[in-house]
């Protein structure tokens, strides 16, 4: 999986995720939109530092951090230092002000937000053989043709016995112990703040018994077979990430000003041009919201502990 996506010549390392399957952020600009109001409110609480860094982790095309810019009032803008951390090449034409970088900036205050980011952090998956002994799954690059290997070590089945516990046979379960640090590393970059990870999830209680990891190629879904041409991605396990605060997207967006109110009808007769950008505006919120596709999402916030009561108002 790593070197499937992110090795030489590596999927993402060549590949625009808007090419092949859509986020949150290509939905609608209502998104950005939403994130820069949670930047404001993180600016507030912070009591508006002279330096405020947004961070988009896993930029793709750097169509989040553009966005969020060009929703910011001025004021804030004037301050926000803005980065777009991804491994691939900074995308033409993408705004001057950001700054294109393949780590996160460190010691920094402000927000972190990682939209469909840890999904896409490699990791190992495991499935209990005949006898019950849980063993790592190795794939064939070429075909993706798979066989049972060693029996998983102390570290993973740690994290195991702790998150996805009592696998059947042929029951499978994806390690999520590199997901968990990589989000640990990314929040502690923050020295005062608030970091999002917004991805699909599942909790203890809802372990898919057969995992989740599938591929997309040019907004299909496809076989997972790890030769750098489609997308490998796994749903994350939610509760097992350290410092979260897990909230629906629905909620968040709601919580942050995000409505699918139709306008009234009224406005078709007085104004028809702005009544048809609201009712768009309001078809694109539905869809942000919608309680069976992208309002699943699951928000983990991680603040510090200065931003906690912040946390608190988007659950």
């Amino acid at each position: 999986m790593q070197q499937a996506l992110y090795g030489p010549g590596g999927f993402f390392l060549r590949e625009r995720p808007a090419g092949h399957f859509r986020t949150s952020v290509h939905v609608s600009r209502l998104y950005a939109e939403a994130v820069a109001e949670l930047l404001c409110r993180v600016d507030s609480a912070l009591g508006h530092p002279g330096e405020l860094v947004f961070t988009d982790m896993a930029a793709g095309g750097g169509e989040l951090c553009a966005g969020v810019l060009d929703a910011l009032p001025p004021g804030v803008a004037a301050r926000v230092r803005p980065y777009a951390v991804d491994l691939s090449p900074r995308p033409a034409g993408l705004d001057p002000r950001i700054t294109w970088a393949a780590e996160t900036p460190r010691n920094v205050r402000g927000l972190l937000f990682a939209n469909e980011w840890l999904d896409n952090v490699p990791l190992d998956v495991a499935e209990a053989d005949e006898d019950g002994a849980v063993r790592y799954v190795e794939v064939r690059t070429s075909d993706g043709a798979e066989r049972l290997g060693a029996e998983v070590d102390s570290a993973d089945a740690q994290w195991l016995r702790r998150w996805w516990p009592a696998l059947s046979p042929g029951e499978r379960a994806e390690i999520g112990r590199p997901r968990d640090e990589a989000w640990a590393a990314a929040a502690a970059s923050l020295a005062d703040g608030l970091a999002v990870a917004v991805d699909y999830c599942h909790v203890l209680a809802e372990r898919p018994p057969y995992g989740t990891l599938t591929g997309y190629r040019a907004g299909r879904q496809v076989p997972p077979v790890p030769d750098g041409t489609c997308d490998l991605t796994a749903h994350v396990a939610a509760d097992s990430l350290p410092g979260g605060v897990r909230v629906a997207q629905r909620d968040a967006l709601r919580a942050l000003g995000l409505t699918a109110a139709r306008p009234p009808l009224a406005l078709a007769t007085t104004s028809p041009a702005d009544y048809v950008r609201a009712l768009s505006a309001a078809s694109e919120a539905a869809a942000l919201i919608s309680p069976t596709t992208l309002g699943t999402f699951t928000w983990s916030l991680t603040p510090t502990p200065s931003l906690a009561p912040l946390a608190g108002t988007l659950s």
